[in-house]
């Protein structure tokens, strides 16, 4: 019956010490031998997460936030930001004195790679292909977070899109720190074109996740679960609740399932 998995990295993979329990690499493993294809599914650029998809044995990405995805080696999707959008989201961060990341397809560029929203950033997401942004030369962004937001009032200037919204890193460390998310590119989007690749339905899926970034991939899969330590508006979009990363999570769930 099902025949894909989606899942969240940090928060749901991984522990606060960027750890993962070995039930976690076993239930994986038993989905993959049970002809379930499974894809690493998360915020963080491609580059970040190729050394944890190999330990797991996880060939299938949805990155940046569903921007990007590939299958087994095969790229199927990527949709960059709008430069125009960028260039927006630039200049209200100078104005109002925060820090952006921008993230290509090979490494991420932040507008003060020193600043310590930033470094807080990268040292709590392990983010190791860091640069420092020229102001002249903006790149193709598949990813922007937004960092040093300290209070709902510093947050009010950003929200004047309605095409994009702003999640909350649920890192960590990284509470000052949201992503850009768009209403056309995310993570729910990501997992629609591989349900259509794959010619499946949805109520052959399941996701896991803990941020809110998450919440547009719980809602396209027929069996979604948050993760106990999800952020609680999180639980809503959610069919299930399984128990936390520290507490063999995505085991629980796949087993409440019956996949392993």
């Amino acid at each position: 019956m099902y025949k894909v998995l989606f899942l969240d990295i940090d928060g749901t993979i991984l522990k606060p010490d960027y750890s993962y329990d070995s039930s976690t690499k076993e239930a994986i493993a038993k989905a993959k031998a049970n002809g379930v294809e499974v894809f690493l599914a998360t915020g963080k650029p491609f580059y970040e997460i190729k050394s944890l998809a190999t330990e797991l044995n996880i060939t299938s990405f949805i990155s940046f936030n569903g921007a990007y995805a590939t299958m087994n080696g095969k790229e199927l999707f990527k949709r960059p930001f709008k430069k125009e959008l960028v260039e927006h989201y630039l200049r209200l961060a100078n104005e109002n004195g925060h820090e952006i990341g921008l993230y290509t397809d090979h490494r991420s560029e932040y507008t003060d790679l020193y600043a310590s929203s930033v470094q807080k950033f990268t040292k709590a997401l392990h983010m190791t292909e860091n640069a420092q942004l020229n102001p002249n030369d903006i790149p193709p962004a598949l990813g922007v977070t937004l960092m040093g937001v300290n209070t709902e009032e510093e947050l009010e200037p950003y929200l004047i899109d309605p095409s994009v919204r702003l999640s909350q890193v649920n890192v960590y460390g990284t509470e000052d720190c949201y992503d850009l998310i768009r209403q056309d590119v995310n993570k729910g989007i990501g997992v629609e074109h591989v349900l259509k690749e794959l010619g499946l339905n949805k109520d052959q899926a399941i996701a896991f996740g803990d941020g809110m970034n998450d919440k547009e991939m719980l809602q396209a899969v027929g069996h979604s679960f948050a993760m106990a330590n999800a952020n609680p508006e999180l639980f809503q979009y959610a069919k299930y609740k399984t128990t936390s990363v520290e507490d063999s999570g995505i085991a629980k769930g796949l087993e409440k399932l019956g996949v392993i």
